[in-house]
């Protein structure tokens, strides 16, 4: 005789997977960081983009944005709160902050246009890469990856301040580590992307020769 499910013997019910709903304090962590964005372009391009306060208070909309970069992940991960709404605007906003920081200090003259051109192709890069094998797996986020993301921050966000002297010289040689482990990260996204290919389409050819 086929055993009656617990529900119908008035045993205990399974509990259901809770669904996350867009307004959660990860999303709205999200969504705070996109706004962030244009915010930060007036601050930093205001008047001439010269006056030290107005690039203060640029650094601080920088600053809030890279933190809650931090803690938006964290908290989806922790706490359940995945969405598909974050998943694709986490991201985004993660770029856009970079990229708009950038391009602002090029256009300022504050930052030569060959970094801004590197480090955003990368990013770009390897954005392409994960969607290239995304029916393969996911390229997981490395240690690497973090820390450039860490040196990142940290270099633009010392570039956006007004610095003289022994600072102006060492956000420099923070810059330049930056960039370099934005190129060794980058080759590394290629490799993983390139084994994860490979695995994919290997196993795929396994189960069609199993099939026939």
């Amino acid at each position: 005789m086929t055993p009656l499910p617990a529900s119908a013997t008035g045993g205990p019910r399974p509990a259901a997977v809770r669904q996350a709903g867009l307004w959660n304090i990860a999303n709205v962590l999200t969504m705070l960081r996109l706004v962030l964005v244009p915010a930060f372009v007036l601050l930093l391009m205001h008047g001439d983009g010269r006056d030290p306060a107005w690039r203060s208070f640029a650094w601080a909309a920088f600053a809030v944005a890279m933190i809650t970069d931090v803690f938006d992940g964290h908290l989806a991960r922790s706490y359940n709160l995945v969405t598909d709404f974050g998943k694709i605007a986490d991201p985004i906003a993660d770029k856009a902050i970079m990229g708009a920081a950038l391009i602002c200090l090029s256009l300022l003259g504050d930052l030569p246009w060959w970094v801004t051109g590197v480090i955003l192709f990368r990013e770009l890069g390897v954005t392409l890469l994960r969607f290239w094998v995304i029916k393969h797996g996911v390229i997981p986020a490395s240690r690497g990856g973090k820390i450039k993301t860490l040196a990142q921050g940290t270099a633009v966000g010392m570039y956006v301040l007004v610095l003289t002297g022994p600072l102006a010289t060492f956000r420099w040689w923070v810059m330049a580590v930056a960039v370099a482990l934005t190129v060794a990260t980058g080759f590394d996204y290629v490799r993983q992307a390139v084994t994860l290919r490979r695995a994919g389409l290997a196993r795929e050819r396994a189960e069609r020769d199993a099939v026939r």
